[in-house]
């Protein structure tokens, strides 16, 4: 399949998505609640066969919190980049992907610790490098550390 032919493949699959143009990936803004349909789907439908996510983050994008998905196809060998925006920045919260791609569980765990977006049934949503009382998310650009204080 060419690029051409899994982009429309995509905005069969999900037609309110917004294509972004981006040199070396095919980009698409996802809307948060179909997520996690498309993700199965792209796992598992053969002709398409995302078997590898091989990057998850998120990012503060000041206006909105969004987690970015880079997905491959080691069979069909072409990428896709996928991104979700929360619907509310102070309480962002995305269905998880773990269940599909099981790497996704820790780089969840990530985003959750460093920028607050919760992942709808994650088996394990708990901090993973900062301690359970820390206050704050420190990869928000409105974090205010005041104990080591950093100003750009």
């Amino acid at each position: 399949m060419d690029q051409t032919a899994l982009k429309e493949r995509i905005m069969g699959l999900v037609p309110d998505a917004e294509f972004l143009e981006n040199k070396q990936f095919l980009t698409f803004v996802i809307p948060a609640e179909k997520m996690h349909d498309l993700a199965f789907k792209l796992k598992f439908e053969t002709d398409l066969a995302f078997d590898f996510l091989f990057c998850l983050s998120g990012v503060d994008m000041v206006k909105f919190l969004e987690v970015v998905y880079h997905l491959e196809s080691t069979a069909n060998k072409h990428q896709l980049e996928l991104k979700v925006r929360t619907a509310d920045r102070e309480n962002g919260a995305v269905d998880t992907v773990c269940d599909v791609w099981r790497t996704a569980e820790f780089h969840e765990r990530e985003i959750y610790d460093l920028l607050g977006i919760r992942f709808n049934h994650h088996p394990d949503l708990r901090r993973l490098f900062l301690e359970e009382d820390w206050k704050g998310h420190p990869l928000r650009k409105d974090y205010v550390d005041e104990v080591n204080i950093v100003e750009l």
